[in-house]
């Protein structure tokens, strides 16, 4: 048995299931920190490599430090925004400038010759996999949110003020 304690400072008891984990889906626990913190690690570096990129991704950054937190606290909203960021996110690289592509080929040109290209192109790759992961575990957790009546109408709730605040901060923040 896990013991935690809640707001009001009674323990709550966690039971475990059959199959071992506990009622928070392993997706919420762990795999959502994963996509997401991988996205994290490519936006960091994306912005040490290229300053003007810095303002954009703080804010951007806000959005994935949000989703992991809120996710873990079983709030709707983050699993819908989550997912909605990671789609849009990944189409735009995917019909767009097509920088995925271009990353994945510079990294197989490094691992051939040892010499760094555009490391920012290069993180692009890491971080449309940690959206892969942060999409699949947002969809796991929420279908293991039984309770809740009104989860699909908070989940696309989520995603539209998610978009709301990318276009909002791509208008404000993009390097000119």
């Amino acid at each position: 048995m896990f013991q935690l304690w809640n707001r009001s400072g009674r323990p709550v008891v966690l039971t475990e299931m059959n199959d071992g984990s506990v009622n928070q889906s392993s997706a919420t626990r762990v795999w959502i920190p994963i996509g997401a913190g991988l996205f994290l690690v490519a936006l960091a570096v994306s912005a040490v490599a290229v300053p003007e990129l810095r303002p954009l991704h703080f804010l951007q950054a806000l959005i994935y430090v949000a989703v992991v937190i809120l996710a873990r606290r079983n709030n709707v909203f983050a699993l819908g925004a989550g997912f909605t960021i990671a789609v849009a996110w990944n189409c735009l690289e995917f019909f767009g400038p097509r920088l995925m592509q271009a990353g994945a080929v510079m990294f197989w040109s490094f691992l051939h010759t040892g010499h760094v290209q555009h490391l920012e192109t290069m993180m692009v790759p890491i971080g449309g996999i940690g959206h892969f992961i942060l999409m699949i575990a947002c969809l796991t957790a929420l279908f293991h949110q039984t309770t809740d009546t009104k989860r699909w109408w908070k989940f696309i709730a989520g995603g539209v003020l998610v978009l709301g605040y990318f276009a909002l901060i791509v208008a404000i923040a993009r390097p000119r």
